[in-house]
């Protein structure tokens, strides 16, 4: 085994690292903390440890002081019991290297048992310097809260967003001109229906849609399946298919029960609980709450789940690239998240579908395709209304695909604005 990693060690300091795209993310090498990096599989969490090393390289460290694995490799038969293999091995190839001047690199470390205690000893006994990544959030914040507390700052990293998407593709960010705005409305209408997971952004067709699905595979039987060891598959998949379907409305774990309750299956509800939490602990879905001034109701509200992007939605939940309103609220929220603001949901008489909190300040928005008809226009304005009454504000935001108007309701202004200029607007002012 430790010559299996001393070759892959070697590997990985002399092969030509690859071309990185930058991302929004800057993760810092001179702070003596554990970085954990998290975030749904193929977002791009590798590539910022690569972006890393060559940010160390560029200031003069040497290859021979980067030790990097990728815990995914199958070559790397390791365990909570012989992780010192590593720091053996690479002593072995550099006896004469002080540790203190190492930069350790762990790609996917959750896949190895009782890795935190073995950083933990690392961090206090030989380097400083160690950038760990993770595709479950919930397994790295349990493990990080007991062992590495107060040892670690922790980056999460999701598909590219808008204004990432745009330099990806080598787009202008700019509307001040038709043409300009015209090809934004066509690059936007490419990331509402195919999303922005790197890998697929510049796949077309049949191919993106596999290479979607195989992600999708891969979540749900090694992240889920394989780690928490469940038993049957097929009601996982039954329960997740109806998280996809319920995109944007209040999920009722209960009301799954009875469906599955109904077709002969025995399960208890308190499993279906558990693979809620298992999809957002992924990074597949996230869940927003109702809002309440009390965190205890936010706790036990009803939660509405999206989807982590919508080109994997679509992949798998076919009927939803017919549903522009389900699938421009999905990625509102997804955004939200992507630019470091939690959302919640208003529900009283009527419905208000994000509540922020940003710069302090409290701000209900709605999302809405097109507000052409009269009736899409009523309810909007009600809810959003209702929800500006609630928190005593004055100030509403509507998200549409490309519409745009400043309109006064029953004492509230409300600003009418396209996604794409609402997002790239918020980016420049948090950026």
């Amino acid at each position: 085994m430790k010559e299996v990693i001393r070759n892959i060690i070697l590997e990985n300091q002399f092969s030509k690292l690859p071309k990185v795209f930058p991302r929004d993310i800057e993760i810092p090498v001179n702070v003596d903390k554990i970085i954990s990096i998290i975030g749904v599989r193929r977002s791009g969490k590798t590539y910022i440890l690569y972006d890393t090393i060559t940010t160390l390289l560029d200031i003069g460290i040497k290859k021979e002081q980067i030790l990097f694995l990728n815990f995914e490799d199958e070559r790397l038969n390791l365990n909570s019991g012989n992780l010192d293999l590593i720091l053996k091995s690479y002593q072995e190839i550099y006896p004469e290297m002080d540790f203190n001047d190492v930069y350790i690199f762990f790609d996917e470390i959750q896949n190895v048992e009782g890795w935190e205690k073995f950083i933990r000893r690392i961090y206090d006994t030989k380097t400083k310097h160690i950038f760990v990544t993770g595709s479950n959030a919930k397994l790295l914040s349990s493990e990080i809260s007991t062992s590495l507390r107060g040892r670690t700052i922790t980056y999460t990293v999701y598909p590219l967003n808008f204004s990432e998407y745009l330099n990806f593709i080598n787009g202008s960010g700019e509307f001040r001109t038709l043409q300009e705005r015209s090809k934004l409305l066509l690059n936007q209408k490419k990331y509402l229906v195919e999303g922005s997971f790197p890998e697929t952004i510049k796949v077309e067709g049949e191919v993106r849609l596999k290479i979607l699905q195989e992600y999708f595979n891969v979540m749900i039987f090694r992240d889920i399946i394989e780690r928490y060891k469940i038993s049957n598959s097929g009601v996982l998949k039954f329960f997740i298919k109806k998280i996809f379907a319920s995109v944007t409305k209040p999920f009722s774990v209960n009301k799954v029960y009875n469906d599955l309750k109904s077709l002969g299956y025995k399960i208890s509800n308190k499993y279906l609980y558990n693979y809620q939490d298992y999809c957002d602990s992924i990074f597949l879905t996230k869940s927003t709450s109702k809002f309440d001034f009390s965190e205890i109701k936010q706790t036990k509200s009803e939660k509405k789940i999206y989807v982590i992007d919508n080109g994997l939605l679509n992949a798998i939940e076919f009927s939803m690239s017919e549903n522009k309103g389900k699938l421009l609220e999905n990625a509102v929220c997804i955004e939200f998240f992507k630019m470091g603001i939690y959302p919640f949901y208003y529900r009283d008489y009527n419905e208000c579908d994000f509540i922020i909190k940003h710069n302090n300040e409290l701000k209900p928005v709605q999302v809405s395709y097109s507000i052409d008809n009269d009736d899409t226009r009523k309810r909007e304005f009600k809810g959003l209304h209702e929800a500006c009454s609630f928190l005593n504000t004055s100030k509403g935001i509507i998200i549409t695909f490309e519409q745009e108007e400043k309109i006064s309701y029953k004492g509230i202004s409300i600003s009418i604005i396209p996604f794409y200029k609402y997002f790239l607007k918020l980016k420049k002012h948090i950026g």
